[in-house]
């Protein structure tokens, strides 16, 4: 997406499912219009539970989101989908409510929904009331509004099985609007992206529930920041001639940098004529300590810690239950974690193809291939995220 303004939308969200259930009949698409000015976002639900919902909802998000990307208007999408859902005889509702943001420029928000709980916006970290529109498209409510973004507005979209929550545990009458509300902004200024804001509202969901949801439920996160860089090198060049050039293009980028590897760490000590200053804090068994490198933001071993890294990274893109482990500690997975899942927004990865003599004991499990692997895992994990990737090799 264009940025002229230097902001972007960092969305993200989690699904749980009706008890019982293996498929949620919620859905959420997201896409980028052709021409690249505008973001859209769908999250449907499907009537009931289960295979069906999950299909109408599926369908729902795809259609929509579909359209928009290929240019047509939002009041088209929204009538195509409208007119072609049809509506349960037995209960007399459609067979799937919807809400569509469309991030455009990011500089304007504009949001249709049906049949959803309304949006919950929060400005400066309070809640910021939206003014609906109320329009007619064959003969169903559909309800609109618009409003400019600035850095740091935070959109919550959410199904109704959040606003059920607790229904005869918790609550008589489910998780009431204000409540929800005054829950989320408790922690919306702390800086989590997006995907860790849905997943603590929907883990609070899944409490009230008492882990038995009696609905799916699905909370959409969007997040509009700033855009960030942040650099990772690891492992030296194939060509030992190429150290200094490889160091020069790593340095030269803006935002922060990650160096990892040992034999990588020495060539950025020897680059920078700074001192690298080992730490003998195991902040976790299993992963090699950090190091201090003045100019550098984090230093780290290599593959064992990358590899730890893209195990985080491949839960987040699920359940995210590890957000609770990389999100406080401090070894090396969860620093460079936090750097890469939170902070940064485009990410320039150098990678060095050299052959590491150490890694060519038949005994270690470790060879040139597994870092080629690691490396392309999570740099494929990160554009799933929504990050702006490129890799480099040396």
């Amino acid at each position: 997406m264009r940025t002229a303004n230097n902001l972007c939308a960092d969305i993200g969200y989690l699904s749980i499912n009706h008890v019982g259930e293996q498929l949620c009949g919620d859905h959420v698409e997201i896409v980028e219009t052709d021409d690249g000015d505008s973001t859209v976002i769908v999250l449907a639900d499907g009537l009931g539970s289960g295979v069906k919902a999950n299909i109408l909802s599926t369908l729902t998000s795809k259609i929509i989101s579909t359209m928009l990307a290929e240019g047509l208007k939002l009041e088209d999408a929204v009538e195509t989908v409208v007119e072609t859902l049809p509506v349960c005889s037995l209960r007399g509702i459609a067979y799937s409510t919807f809400t569509v943001i469309r991030i455009a420029n990011n500089e304007r928000a504009e949001i249709i929904q049906y049949d959803n709980p309304r949006i919950v916006m929060l400005r400066d970290g309070k809640h910021h009331e939206l003014t609906f529109n109320e329009i007619r498209i064959s003969d169903k409510k559909i309800i609109k509004t618009e409003t400019d973004i600035r850095e740091n507005d935070v959109f919550f979209a959410f199904s109704d099985g959040v606003e059920h929550a607790g229904v005869g545990i918790s609550y008589n009458f489910g998780w009431k609007r204000d409540d929800i509300i005054d829950f989320i902004t408790t922690f919306s200024e702390i800086g989590f992206t997006a995907k860790t804001l849905a997943t603590i509202l929907l883990e609070e969901t899944d409490r009230l529930y008492e882990g038995k949801p009696g609905d799916d439920a699905t909370v959409c996160a969007v997040r509009i920041r700033k855009r960030e860089q942040v650099n990772l090198i690891i492992g030296p060049p194939s060509n030992r001639d190429d150290c200094k050039r490889m160091m020069s293009l790593f340095f030269a980028k803006e935002g922060k940098h990650i160096v990892c590897g040992g034999t990588t760490s020495t060539i950025a000590s020897n680059y920078l004529r700074r001192p690298l200053k080992p730490s003998l804090n195991f902040d976790d068994p299993d992963i090699p300590p950090t190091a201090e490198l003045e100019g550098v933001e984090l230093v780290t071993e290599g593959v064992v810690t990358i590899n730890r890294v893209l195990e985080y990274a491949k839960d987040y893109l699920e359940d995210n239950k590890s957000f609770e482990k990389w999100c406080y500690k401090k070894d090396g997975a969860s620093l460079i974690a936090r750097m890469l899942f939170e902070d940064a927004t485009d990410i320039n990865f150098f990678v060095g193809k050299a052959i590491n003599p150490a890694h060519q004991n038949s005994e270690l499990p470790i060879t040139f291939t597994i870092k080629m692997q690691l490396v392309k895992e999570l740099a494929e994990c990160l554009d799933k995220m929504g990050k702006r990737i490129k890799v480099s090799y040396f």
